[in-house]
C-alpha cells in the first residue's frame, strides 16, 4: 500500500487534534507516515503510533521557530523525495495552507485545499470540498504530481488505531531562503480556557441581537456549559462588541464543529459561508423570518435573553 505524509501540528510534542483527524483519513488512501518538525517533535511519536502513523520523520533544528515557514516547506519536500507518498495531507490552518502552497508549486504538484473528505480513487485520492458559500459539493482529484491536499478540522473523527509508529530521522537540508524571513519576536495569545474556535467541536456565536458587548457574557455562559468555543458574527465584531479573532463567517474563520449554535445571528450569506458545514445547526433568534431557519436542523424563535439563560441553566441542571 502506497504511504501517505501527515504534516504534524504540534506545540513542543502537544500533537494538535487535527493532525490526529488527518492520520484517519490517510488510512482511507495508504499507509500514514508522519513528519513531525521542530522542538520536541520526537515526543508526538507515542500520539501518532496510537492513531495510525506506520513511521514518524522528525528533524528538530532552530531554523522552525526562529524563521517563518520556508524551512518547513525544505523539510516537507525532502520527506516527499524520501518516501515518494501518494499525498501529502496538512491541517486547514492558515501557516499550514500556506506551507501546502509553497510545496505544491515546488513540486509542480496540484493542491486541493478545504477538503471535508477523502477516499480512495482508481487515479488518486479523491478530495470532497464545499465550495461556493457551502452551497454545493464537489468532488475533484490532483491530476499532476503528488497531490497536496489541506483538510478542514472536525472533517473526520479521531480513531485510535495503533501502529508501529517507528521513529526516523529526516536529513534535511535547509535552502537560502529558509533563513530570509526571521521571527524577531512573539506575544503569546491570553488564553481563555475554551477550545481553538476552528478546532472545537462545539461552537456558541453570538450577532447583532446580542446587543451589546456587555451581554456577550450570556453567551460565553452558554459556551463554558458545554465545554464549546465562542464566535461571533461580522456585525458583533464591527461593531466592537466581540474581537476579530472570534469572528466566523468569509472574512473571518471557518468552522466545522459537531454543533452550532447561533445566537442573535440572522443568516447572511458571508456568516453563513464560515459555519455551514457544521453537523448540527442550531439557531436562536426572536425573528422567525430570519434567514438563518432556512439553513438549521432546529430552531427557536425567541428572545436569546429569555432563552440562552435558560438553556445553559437546563445543562447545568442535567450536568448535576
Amino acid at each position: 500500500m502506497a504511504e501517505v505524509l501527515v504534516y504534524v501540528d504540534h506545540v513542543d510534542g502537544a500533537v494538535r487534534k487535527p493532525t490526529l483527524e488527518l492520520l484517519t483519513l490517510a488510512r482511507r488512501i495508504g499507509e500514514p507516515v508522519a513528519v513531525a518538525l521542530g522542538n520536541g517533535a520526537a515526543d508526538t511519536a507515542a500520539a501518532l503510533a496510537e492513531h495510525g502513523a506506520v513511521k514518524v520523520l522528525t528533524h528538530e533544528a532552530s531554523e522552525y521557530a526562529d524563521y517563518l515557514v520556508v524551512p518547513k516547506v525544505d523539510a516537507l519536500q525532502a520527506a516527499v523525495e524520501a518516501v515518494s507518498p501518494a499525498a501529502v495531507l496538512v491541517p486547514s490552518s492558515a501557516e499550514a495552507k500556506e506551507i501546502a502552497a509553497r510545496l505544491a508549486l515546488r513540486l509542480g504538484s496540484g493542491i486541493i485545499t478545504d477538503a471535508v473528505d477523502l477516499e480512495a480513487g482508481d487515479e488518486g485520492p479523491v478530495a470532497t470540498q464545499s465550495v461556493f458559500a457551502a452551497s454545493f459539493t464537489t468532488k475533484s482529484r490532483v491530476s499532476k504530481g503528488t497531490p497536496v491536499i489541506t483538510v478542514k478540522p472536525n472533517s473526520a473523527a479521531v480513531e485510535a488505531a495503533p501502529a508501529a509508529g517507528a521513529v526516523e530521522a529526516l536529513s534535511v537540508t535547509f535552502s537560502e531562503k529558509a533563513t530570509g524571513t526571521k521571527v524577531t519576536g512573539r506575544t503569546p495569545r491570553e488564553s481563555t480556557g475554551r477550545p481553538e474556535l476552528t478546532e472545537a467541536a462545539i461552537v456558541v456565536s453570538g450577532g447583532r441581537g446580542v446587543n451589546g458587548a456587555e451581554n456577550f457574557a450570556i453567551i460565553e455562559a452558554l459556551a463554558d456549559s458545554l465545554g464549546a468555543a465562542v464566535g461571533a458574527s461580522r456585525a458583533a465584531v464591527d461593531a466592537g462588541w466581540y474581537p476579530h479573532t472570534n469572528q466566523v463567517g468569509q472574512t473571518g474563520k471557518s468552522v466545522s464543529p459537531q454543533l452550532y449554535i447561533a445566537s442573535g445571528i440572522s443568516g447572511a450569506i458571508q456568516h453563513r459561508a464560515g459555519m455551514q458545514t457544521s453537523k448540527t445547526i442550531v439557531a436562536i433568534n426572536k425573528d422567525a423570518e430570519a434567514p438563518i431557519f432556512d439553513l438549521v436542523d432546529y430552531g427557536v424563535v425567541g428572545d436569546l435573553f429569555d432563552v440562552v439563560p435558560a438553556l445553559t441553566e437546563e445543562i447545568k441542571t442535567r450536568k448535576g
